[in-house]
């Protein structure tokens, strides 16, 4: 679907909102329904005809008992029940991708009074990632559905540095700091996003001990050597000192009860961004990518 004229105005959304509204949970639930409807899990639930076609639209009792059995509620009636957590949308939203296919080549079989398909599964995942995607953007959501999993994206000045990065930097514990910080601070749940800080800051710790030194300060101070010289230099080393006193005042890498807790979701944006765009710098100023 084109663009519509408040998006091509720059009129639409900010993407902001992290609680599904009425409309976009009413919105979710009307597309599921209607892909149950049109006979989209007749591919992974199918209808089979008595003379003998494999597809003959879909098993509603089965995919219904399969739904059931798995604790998710039946998109149909979901308006029925009030109120309706997120999770329990999101999950319906998971659930329908990984058995979601196209119908095709409908042919009526007037005897029985019901039609044969055929199936595509990628572009019935796909045209569902748009449609799911296209209400998450109009409707000012901060999710995403990628790959079958609702994720929630970065702010815009972080989302193609996340996308884009490779952490291929030489040191394998640092690698997998980076990538496990990533992966919770895309996460939908507050939570676990949270927690991403403290990777993050361990990914930072990690990295200022990777140059050659006698001891911690050195090799941090030859890491940002090799970032700028003077006077942004001394600039970033003031970033850096700042950075790492935040990871010991707030309960980021520590739990003691005089540690203060991250209780918003926007700081916990604001703090990924900057470390993150530290480590961005120093990894690339070292030669190890980022």
């Amino acid at each position: 679907m084109k663009k519509l004229f408040t998006e091509r105005h720059g009129q639409a959304k900010p993407r902001i909102a992290e609680v599904l509204d009425e409309t976009t949970r009413n919105g979710l639930l009307t597309i599921l329904s209607a892909r149950i409807d049109e006979e989209w899990f007749g591919l992974s639930f199918p209808n089979k005809c008595d003379d003998g076609y494999a597809y003959a639209g879909t098993d509603f009792k089965k995919l219904r008992e399969t739904m059931k059995s798995l604790g998710l509620l039946w998109p149909p009636e979901a308006d029925r029940r009030e109120p309706l957590d997120d999770g329990e949308i999101f999950d319906l939203v998971e659930f329908a991708y990984e058995f979601i296919a196209e119908p095709k080549n409908p042919s009526h079989h007037s005897y029985m009074s019901h039609s044969h398909y055929s199936y595509e599964r990628d572009s019935g995942r796909e045209k569902f990632t748009q449609d799911v995607n296209r209400l998450f953007e109009r409707n000012g959501m901060v999710f995403e559905l990628a790959h079958g999993e609702v994720i929630r994206i970065a702010p815009i000045a972080l989302h193609e540095a996340l996308a884009e990065s490779i952490f291929n930097t030489g040191d394998a514990a640092l690698n997998e700091l980076l990538e496990t910080a990533r992966q919770k601070f895309l996460n939908r749940s507050f939570d676990v996003r949270r927690e991403s800080l403290e990777k993050l800051w361990n990914a930072w710790v990690r990295l200022k001990t990777l140059e050659p030194g006698k001891d911690k300060k050195a090799r941090a101070n030859a890491l940002l050597d090799k970032a700028a010289a003077e006077p942004f230099r001394s600039r970033l080393d003031q970033e850096a000192r700042e950075l790492t006193n935040i990871g010991n005042t707030f309960m980021i890498r520590h739990t003691e009860t005089d540690k203060v807790p991250v209780v918003d979701s926007t700081h916990v944006d604001y703090l990924f961004h900057r470390m993150f765009s530290l480590i961005r710098l120093l990894l690339k100023a070292s030669g190890r990518g980022g």
